[in-house]
């Protein structure tokens, strides 16, 4: 049974909010606190010092240091604090986990029909730490192409393969974005990993992922068989053609939950 859900966070009913740019959550009102910030990849909880968020429990939050690109969750805010400054680290960038907007729960994954609700620039800031200033991306393309219903087409060796079969049945394939034809996914694996590719008439193009590999990985293979169940699901729903240009987006209800939901106190669900 396909169930929606309508939901808002922080008491913001009826409003979508837009995207941050990625690795740019500043917030128009900071406010000085001593935070306490918990990094389950190191089971450590730590004291850091914040300037420019107005941090809350349970935020997801990255900071400088040696902890750099990990990601970690607040635990305690302090407001009443005096500390030397050269002897504490600072939080630099902070998620934005505030979803307004209509989802459709679809197989493993809750599904949206509007650009503004789950984007990409929005979600992939849950997953990874932002861009350093320095840091460039360059890609090219041999154009090759491949059918979505015969992945055989991607080059991968059966060894490959056979992983990216057993991310996808772990529902390692934490989101997807199709949007006019240009695809793009988060994979988790030893790290969360960038999917990028394009979609027309059932055939795959330009498929790429960030953890450089030169050819076909674990990961795009995942995220692959992902979106064919993802299209083969929203099959003649209002509003999306899967061999055009309609705009649908999928997270995983367990990693929607753990981050909308994990170490909050407010905020509201309506399920009809």
């Amino acid at each position: 049974m396909k169930r929606k859900i309508d939901l808002w966070t922080k008491g913001q009913k009826d409003t979508v909010n837009s995207a941050r740019p990625r690795g740019r959550s500043l917030v128009s009102q900071p406010r000085r606190s001593l935070v306490q910030v918990y990094f389950a990849k190191r089971g450590m909880d730590l004291a850091y010092y914040n300037d420019r968020f107005d941090l809350q429990v349970g935020d997801i939050v990255y900071v400088d240091g040696k902890l750099e690109g990990l990601q970690g969750r607040v635990t305690a805010v302090d407001y009443s604090f005096k500390i030397k400054l050269s002897d504490y680290k600072r939080v630099i960038a902070v998620a934005d986990t505030r979803i307004s907007g209509e989802l459709h729960m679809v197989g493993s994954h809750l599904v949206s029909f509007d650009p503004q609700t789950i984007p990409y620039e929005k979600i992939v800031t849950w997953f990874k730490a932002p861009d350093k200033e320095d840091d460039i991306y360059v890609s090219g393309s041999d154009d090759h192409g491949f059918r979505l219903d015969d992945l055989s087409g991607m080059g991968a060796n059966s060894a490959v393969a056979e992983r990216g079969r057993r991310y996808y049945l772990e529902d390692r394939v934490v989101y997807l974005c199709i949007d006019h034809g240009h695809g793009r996914g988060i994979v988790e694996g030893t790290s969360p990993y960038e999917i990028e590719f394009d979609h027309s008439g059932g055939e795959i193009k330009n498929l790429t992922c960030s953890c450089y590999c030169s050819y076909p990985c674990k990961h795009t293979v995942a995220a692959m068989l992902q979106l064919r169940e993802l299209l083969e699901q929203l099959e003649g729903r209002d509003g999306f053609d899967r061999d055009e240009d309609g705009y649908a987006a999928a997270i995983s209800q367990k990693a929607f939950f753990s981050f909308v939901m994990g170490g909050k106190t407010a905020g509201s669900f309506v399920f009809r």
